[in-house]
């Protein structure tokens, strides 16, 4: 986001959240008309899309300083959906998905086919692409997995309009049948778990009879790949697992490596 936009629309969130906030609150609500009605109050040009405010602020950007200070030790502030044209301030003890820096790496025979290599970009169609020809989706979950559409989008009753960038259906060994989300993210853009929460909505409303099992996946440079599965408890989503994934080429992984991977633990 370049600096004079993201001042724009600092200032412009910053008055919004301001306008109902009191100490102690939990959640604040607004509207995309307040948008509109703010920006006018501060002489605020607003993008055509008024949509970029919010998104910006849920996947791209930390939000101001003067609003993440509110919150209390432990928590942080997101900006939920709460159904068409409406959000909401919400404090949240999980709100970025960060890949662990001490994690054991796994190397992966890159199958990628070079002329994709050549050309891929470090951003989500990329990983995306990578996520595919490797079947990383496989090795990470266990199950036969298959690509079944490409950037969904889609409307959930209670969130209104939702994006997912891949989903896949599987089949595993006891003939069990899954639906799996996948939120992709270069090594720019940050993963929300505002993400996860609408890919557990979207799969309990389309697919209420499959299992679902949303799955981040983040680049960390270009050919190391953290990916990370969720679930849903009483105190929220959780993190059931991440692993990391460096794709090589097949003379960069000897036996000794291999062995290693023998004894590791799931």
């Amino acid at each position: 986001m370049a600096a004079d936009q993201q001042n724009r629309y600092s200032k412009l969130i910053e008055k919004i959240f301001f306008k109902q906030y009191k100490p102690g609150v939990r959640e604040i609500r607004f509207e995309r008309t307040d948008l509109i009605s703010t920006a006018k109050q501060l002489r605020i040009d607003l993008p055509k899309n008024l949509g970029d405010v919010v998104y910006s602020f849920r996947y791209r950007a930390l939000l101001p300083e003067k609003i993440t200070k509110t919150a209390p030790d432990g928590l942080e502030w997101i900006i939920r959906p709460m159904g068409r044209a409406l959000y909401m301030f919400s404090l949240s003890d999980m709100a970025r998905i960060i890949p662990s820096k001490f994690l054991a790496e796994t190397k992966v025979p890159d199958a990628t086919p070079g002329i994709i290599n050549k050309y891929a970009l470090s951003d989500e169609q990329a990983l995306l692409a990578k996520l595919r020809y490797n079947r990383l989706i496989d090795i990470f979950t266990g199950i036969t997995c298959y690509s079944l559409q490409n950037h969904l989008r889609t409307s959930v009753h209670s969130l209104g309009q939702i994006e997912t960038d891949e989903l896949y259906v599987g089949i595993d060994k006891k003939g069990v049948h899954y639906i799996i989300p996948i939120q992709a993210k270069g090594n720019t853009d940050k993963l929300g778990i505002i993400q996860i929460e609408q890919d557990f909505a979207m799969c309990q409303e389309k697919f209420p009879h499959l299992v679902s099992i949303p799955i981040a996946a983040q680049f960390i440079d270009r050919n190391f790949i953290a990916l990370f599965s969720f679930e849903q408890t009483e105190k929220g989503i959780a993190v059931t697992s991440e692993k990391h994934y460096r794709l090589v080429a097949h003379d960069d992984l000897n036996e000794a490596e291999i062995e290693q991977y023998k004894n590791r633990k799931e």
